[in-house]
């Protein structure tokens, strides 16, 4: 390895790290469980769905990297607990943490129902911020953690319905700031990324009115929409080496989005 190569490694490798990928089955959380796997990482996924859990993990170590999911719902925190004794029993406890799991309910906010609310944050709020005070003091323990949140505009501004959705993601971005506050002088840190709108599963609803589509690429600065894949470097560098002295910011990844 000649000296270039050893001083990029050592900025972004992470071999013999553990990550917990929730989510990383679909869309952003599976374009970053796959960069963090190819960079070193042994992988745990956890999300719902069986088939797309083993089909993930499966091209996981298709790259010779180690994978292990666990199904579960994170709306229920008896499930949020469990799925975290099974996650850390793959590999051992995890230095990185991602919460990419999500549910976009958004009824108009005359018809946002207290179940819809409870919905909401169970799963975009509460699961988070119970597995970060399962793993977290472990990593802070140890001297290295990282935590990762995938956040939203609407945690910024309100559009689209927000409702329940947007509090839960200002709630993220929040949740994050006081991890870092808890932990960085330990050697954790926690960010969050803001994505603008990317063409995944959890944005199907506004995916199927092209002029919809449209009309948000052309308020971006790049002129296109957002892909899955375009999270994996940011997230690459925020769970490295590199990244120590970033904590409690919210890093858009949104083309411009955010600026125009």
């Amino acid at each position: 390895m000649d000296h270039d190569t050893a001083y990029l490694t050592g900025l972004f490798a992470l071999e013999g790290r553990v990550a917990v990928v929730t989510g990383g089955s679909s869309g952003i959380g599976r374009a970053i469980a796959e960069a963090l796997a190819r960079c070193g990482a042994s992988v745990v996924l956890v999300a719902r769905r069986e088939d797309e859990l083993a089909a993930t993990a499966a091209a996981l170590e298709s790259h010779g990297r180690r994978a292990a999911w666990v199904s579960a719902d994170l709306g229920s925190r008896e499930a949020v607990h469990r799925a975290a004794e099974e996650a850390a029993a793959a590999f051992g406890e995890p230095d990185i943490l991602v919460n990419a799991a999500g549910i976009n309910l958004r009824p108009p906010m005359d018809d946002l129902t207290p179940r819809d609310w409870d919905t909401t944050m169970a799963v975009n709020l509460d699961a988070p911020f119970l597995l970060g005070q399962r793993f977290a003091p472990g990593m802070a323990g140890r001297g290295y953690g990282r935590l990762i949140h995938i956040a939203s505009q609407q945690a910024f501004r309100a559009s689209f319905t927000s409702g329940a959705y947007g509090v839960s993601k200002a709630g993220l971005v929040a949740l994050a700031r006081s991890q870092a506050e808890a932990w960085s002088g330990r050697g954790v840190t926690a960010n969050t990324l803001v994505p603008g709108f990317v063409m995944t599963p959890l944005n199907r609803r506004l995916a199927d009115d092209p002029d919809r589509v449209k009309e948000l690429a052309a308020r971006t600065l790049t002129g296109r929409n957002g892909l899955a894949e375009d999270f994996a470097g940011a997230a690459v560098f925020l769970a490295g080496p590199s990244s120590g002295y970033v904590t409690g910011q919210a890093v858009f990844v949104d083309g411009g989005f955010s600026a125009h």
